[in-house]
């Protein structure tokens, strides 16, 4: 009988260690079973991280590296980067069973026991000894490093209660209580923000990395343990939480460094996989291509302003809580109108403002500007960088000898004309208003290519706020939408307006 071809369902069949050892089964380590069934996915080109979008060419290739090494791994990067995920999908890489001996605490393979339980067993029923089998997705341990986190937790303790119930003394085995780590042996093992563990606890793991085993108090036990560790952690500078130990460093073979989404395309593959549609009228809603991308855009210039702390990063999770809002936005404004479907707005963009609060940690300059504004602001920058992908700059247009195409809509609300976009307006309402303002239809579809008939009031709407952005225009945040006027105008009315007027940061 060849092990190596029985299916799961064959696998189970299996119910003793005479079976086991009549199917040709021999122990493999864990790290062998990772890198040989890696080495047969590299070769079929089948992809092993499925749905771990921009690591394709950087991150996913060093893991590879790594467990073809045997080699346990750090992932090193900032919040959102997919790191827990990755070693989640590590998982994919095991055999779909293993077995071991029934009632097992330790996961011991019958034909290489670890435990004095296992051993015993052998010892007493040979080859009757019981076989069960543990599938892959029970081979996953994690543990998120907290400072409460004790040696009894991760490596085991001496249990009292165990040694006075079963009458034992404190020199037998069987009164430890083992930790996570031992009841670990042969899975992933992944502790989550390891510079947020004690360097005491950190120095308990020194002899699991370097020689496979584990000590408890003042028992003389080696259990050379098979555990594939996996750890994750941000970059030691951020904040003064605590850091890895050097010596822990050293012992952990290959570090790899994760980033965030190097292009809007691969952040918009990431945001359309991740974020929670299910059950919204999806098919009611269109969201241009342009709007996906001003969610993203909203991020990179959040990972770049001077309001939000580099070291602590924007997690890919902003786009997706910032999308699922957005889709919301236009929801309920659906049935607030009773209609049947709707195009996103721009304006729908200060329902995401929720989703941007929570997701960026603020420095001293942007706590004292307020998180709702930082965020407000950072929404603007994004359409002032999209802005000039569709249309001409306004700042060059008005220099321009062949004139400036903005010049009619601009002359319009410098005769003191305003517009309000308000959230709950109804699609007939909302592009009422939009087609008032003399030459803005124009400039729309004169200067965007292609432009589908169901976007034209979304891109009217865009020209606005890139205006708006660029300084020909001002826009008010209300408390149910946007007000679009001259900006001399507005100027007089400084002094006597809310404090959340604009904020508009001098870009020019």
């Amino acid at each position: 009988m060849d092990y190596q071809k029985l299916t799961g369902h064959q696998l189970l069949q299996i119910k003793t260690l005479g079976q086991l050892k009549a199917s040709g089964y021999q122990p493999k380590s864990i790290k062998e079973e990772l890198r040989d069934n890696l080495i047969q996915k590299i070769k079929t080109k089948e992809n092993v991280f499925a749905g771990i979008w921009g690591y394709e060419d950087t991150v996913i290739p060093d893991i590879e590296r790594a467990i073809l090494s045997r080699h346990n791994i750090n992932l090193l990067g900032l919040r959102g980067q997919a790191k827990t995920r990755i070693a989640r999908m590590m998982t994919h890489l095991l055999d779909e069973y293993v077995p071991v001996i029934f009632g097992s605490e330790l996961n011991d393979d019958p034909m290489h026991p670890l435990s004095s339980f296992a051993k015993n067993l052998i010892d007493e029923k040979g080859d009757d000894t019981p076989v069960s089998w543990l599938h892959r997705e029970d081979r996953y341990a994690e543990k998120l490093a907290t400072p409460d986190v004790s040696v009894a937790d991760l490596i085991g303790d001496v249990d009292p209660i165990k040694a006075a119930t079963m009458k034992l003394s404190y020199n037998d085995e069987r009164v430890i209580h083992y930790g996570l780590v031992p009841r670990s042996h042969r899975c992933i093992f992944v502790i989550n923000e390891l510079p947020d563990l004690q360097a005491r606890i950190q120095v308990a793991l020194f002899n699991i990395l370097q020689e496979g085993d584990i000590q408890i108090r003042g028992f003389k036990l080696r259990l050379p343990l098979d555990i594939q560790f996996v750890f994750t952690a941000n970059p030691e500078d951020y904040t003064n939480r605590g850091s890895i130990v050097t010596p822990l460093k050293d012992r952990i073979e290959s570090q790899i460094i994760t980033h965030y989404p190097k292009s809007i395309e691969i952040g918009k593959k990431i945001t359309a996989q991740e974020a929670n549609l299910a059950g919204k009228p999806v098919e009611q809603i269109h969201v241009p291509e342009l709007m996906k991308d001003l969610i993203e855009q909203i991020a990179i210039e959040a990972r770049g302003s001077e309001f939000v702390d580099e070291k602590s990063g924007v997690s890919a999770r902003l786009t997706i809580s910032a999308y699922e809002n957005l889709i919301s936005a236009a929801e309920r404004r659906l049935y607030l109108n009773g209609e049947s479907n709707t195009v996103v707005r721009i304006a729908d963009l200060i329902g995401v403002i929720p989703a941007i609060t929570g997701k960026v940690e603020l420095v001293y300059e942007g706590e004292q500007e307020g998180a709702g504004l930082v965020a407000y602001n950072l929404i603007g920058k994004a359409i002032r960088t999209q802005f000039v992908n569709y249309f001409p700059s306004p700042e060059q247009k008005k220099k321009d000898k062949n004139g400036n195409p903005y010049v009619i809509p601009l002359a319009w609300f410098g005769e003191g004309n305003e517009l309000d976009i308000l959230a709950s307006q109804s699609d007939k309402e909302y592009k009422t208003l939009l087609h008032s303002v003399p030459g803005l239809e124009e400039v729309v579809t004169q200067m965007v290519k292609t432009l589908p008939e169901k976007e034209k009031e979304f891109f009217m709407e865009f020209a606005l706020h890139g205006l708006a952005e660029y300084s020909q225009l001002s826009k008010k945040l209300l408390d149910t939408g946007l007000q679009f006027k001259d900006l001399f105008s507005s100027m007089f009315d400084m002094g006597a307006g809310d404090e959340e007027d604009d904020f508009d940061e001098d870009d020019n």
